[in-house]
């Protein structure tokens, strides 16, 4: 089912508010606004009109439901009626049966810490029943997932398509597309057993060198995206034509966690339902862009902030375009930047993803300075192009939560031109005099500095001239002459070899990082080149 339309009439905290203008081909829908914006309560609007519609029944009081200050329709006897309407593009919706199970909901009260089963009970028909009174019920779904996902399977042994299937057949049907979609969120977290459901059911996992690892030792992000991702895949094999509706899915998750989450969500959802989500995490928001960007027409965005819905009301969908995404960082962050932000910010040349050692250059700057610029913090951002690239999103993420510091945008000189390098410095830009850090790090003064410091003196114009051999070598191989950078693994392993150095870096990487940037101290000339460059 596809929402394409809905009406509240004096519903909450809601006047008269319309939401119109949802595309058919929506599939994910993304509820952003501060807390007490309504987001939930649009929620509690489905779930209301979910049940009155599909079963005649009403949960929750009028004074619940009616917006405060309507005293005549809460001394109304129907004052429960046409509160919530509801138009969607799949179906007329003008039947009870045409309503049951198009709803499916999960509150943002999700806590269940631990379960073991020790019988087993039969489940209710999904269509047959509401889960919720109100959504602020406490929503512990796994043991009964468990539960369901054990009868599912006992029905199958019974089944006469199943008769030659193997034990290891059924297990793997029965775990088989759960244990798939956590490989896709975790990396090192895996659904290996159910345990046996009449003496110690439940799930067990391997994490790292762990086995039968227990639910319950799950940390809580953990658990809060195992519980959703077995809800949908539990769910989806009796609701697929259904809105599911989830209240503030990122609880307890950190933001890359968030990300990886909400792409398995939209996977998990088939293409005839649909799925709102009510958030103000950072890591859902800029997952759904990146959806809507593989998916053009599949995403849409209502904003709930800075609207007074004592009037009436009408939203639109919304594309993240500068001035909203601004606002959902802001959402999502609130003052808590104000109490972790810098004094600077310098974004710098690197890879916080690497493979091998992360965030090279952003970690020798930090050796080098964190002495005399204690608040100052270096950010590994990319290439030179991300630095120079006025639409890098995540500078402007940090730009934008970290408003009250200074923000310095720094890029190695490499092969730039003067007229580049002036191109650079008009855009707020700066530039190295050198090709980049490792003509800093290389540099003879701090060669001299590193043979005085091992006691070996006498060492320096060795270390010197093995340095100059290796430069001309690689400059031999097509490098550039003040390519420092290419020879600097050669040049490495002499200055280990000639010094005879144990322990001062396994890498050249660590070696440059822990043996060498600490030598360029205050009063090398190093050091002040370095400051005039990053700081002035």
């Amino acid at each position: 089912m596809k929402i394409q339309e809905v009406h509240l009439n004096k519903f909450k905290r809601f006047t008269d508010l319309t939401i119109k203008d949802i595309p058919e081909s929506a599939k994910l829908v993304v509820l952003v606004g501060p807390n007490g914006s309504g987001k939930t309560s649009i929620f509690e609007a489905f779930n209301h009109w979910h049940r009155y519609k599909g079963w005649n029944t009403i949960a929750g009081t009028s004074d619940y439901y009616i917006k405060v200050g309507d005293n005549a329709d809460i001394n109304h006897s129907i004052w429960y009626d046409n509160r919530v309407q509801i138009s969607a593009y799949d179906n007329a919706l003008n039947s009870k049966d045409n309503i049951k199970g198009k709803f499916y909901f999960r509150t943002a009260h999700r806590n269940e810490p631990d379960f073991t089963t020790q019988s087993l009970s039969k489940q209710n028909d999904l269509h047959d029943f509401v889960k919720f009174d109100t959504l602020m019920t406490t929503d512990a779904s796994v043991s009964e997932n468990y539960q369901r996902l054990i009868s599912h399977t006992l029905s199958g042994v019974f089944t006469v398509e199943n008769e030659d299937k193997t034990v290891k057949d059924l297990k793997e049907e029965l775990i088989g597309r759960i244990a798939e979609s956590l490989s896709r969120v975790f990396d090192d977290l895996q659904l290996s057993s159910i345990g046996e459901p009449l003496v110690n059911g439940s799930f067990y996992f391997t994490k790292g060198r762990s086995t039968n690892f227990h639910y319950k030792n799950l940390s809580a992000g953990e658990k809060s995206a195992f519980d959703i991702i077995l809800d949908l895949v539990i769910k989806g094999e009796y609701l697929n034509n259904t809105v599911y509706c989830i209240d503030e899915p990122e609880a307890h998750m950190h933001t890359a966690l968030q990300a990886k989450l909400l792409a398995e969500m939209y996977n998990l959802i088939n293409d005839q339902s649909q799925l709102w989500l009510a958030t103000h995490s950072i890591g859902m928001l800029q997952q759904a862009k990146e959806l809507e960007n593989q998916h053009p027409g599949s995403v849409v965005f209502l904003d709930f902030s800075n609207i007074d819905f004592d009037e009436k009301t009408t939203i639109t969908p919304t594309t993240i375009d500068k001035t909203i995404w601004n606002k959902f960082v802001e959402l999502a962050f609130g003052d808590f930047a104000k109490l972790i932000a810098p004094e600077r910010i310098v974004f710098c040349e690197g890879d916080a993803k690497g493979r091998k050692y992360k965030d090279f250059d952003a970690q020798i700057y930090s050796k080098i300075f964190s002495s005399k610029y204690p608040t100052t913090s270096f950010v590994s951002i990319g290439s030179c192009w991300d630095i120079e690239n006025p639409d890098n999103i995540s500078m402007k993420i940090i730009s934008q939560v970290m408003q009250n510091s200074e923000i310095i945008k720094l890029v190695d000189r490499d092969d730039k031109s003067a007229e580049e390098v002036a191109e650079c410095t008009a855009k707020g830009i700066k530039v190295l005099n050198r090709r980049h850090i490792e003509s800093y790090i290389l540099d003879d003064e701090i060669i001299a500095k590193l043979c005085n410091a091992v006691g070996k003196p006498d060492k320096t114009a060795e270390c010197i001239t093995a340095k100059t051999e290796k430069i001309a070598a690689s400059t031999a191989r097509g490098n550039a002459a003040d390519d420092i950078k290419s020879a600097s693994g050669e040049i490495y392993v002499e200055l280990k070899r000639i010094l005879n150095m144990t322990k001062c870096g396994n890498t050249k990487d660590a070696f440059f990082r822990d043996t060498l940037a600490p030598l360029i101290t205050e009063d090398t000339s190093i050091y002040k080149e370095l400051e005039r460059e990053i700081f002035s």
